[in-house]
């Protein structure tokens, strides 16, 4: 292992991936999404990239632990109780694995993300 495989997002990755939910989480909008995956594990389970979305809400049920730093934009995370959390530009937090409930961009988004999926 030498300095070269440092991955340094400034550098830039791959090509952008664009793709929408399945229609059936979709609840409003239209809400393109981007995503640009700068590393990925030799074994599948971490990866780290890059996340844009477009305004609209969907269904979420994660499998994955996820670290996310919005850079642009607001989003509203909601559970299936109603509970809602906001989350701008700055922001830096954890979705647990079995987090379920809606994604709700208000913004469009951007963020960093860092994914951990357990085998």
């Amino acid at each position: 292992m030498n300095i070269q495989q440092i991955v340094d997002f400034a550098q830039g990755a791959g090509s952008a991936e664009s793709y929408r939910p399945a229609a059936e989480k979709i609840l409003k909008g239209d809400p393109q999404q981007q995503v640009r995956n700068h590393y990925a594990s030799p074994c599948g389970q971490f990866n780290t990239g890059i996340w844009e979305g477009e305004v609209g809400q969907w269904t979420v049920s994660y499998t994955e632990h996820e670290y996310c730093e919005i850079l642009q934009g607001v989003s509203v995370l909601r559970d299936h109780d109603g509970n809602a959390k906001t989350v701008r530009a700055g922001d830096r937090f954890v979705i647990p694995a079995g987090f379920a409930g809606t994604w709700e961009v208000l913004e469009a988004c951007r963020k960093v993300y860092v994914i951990f999926e357990q085998a």
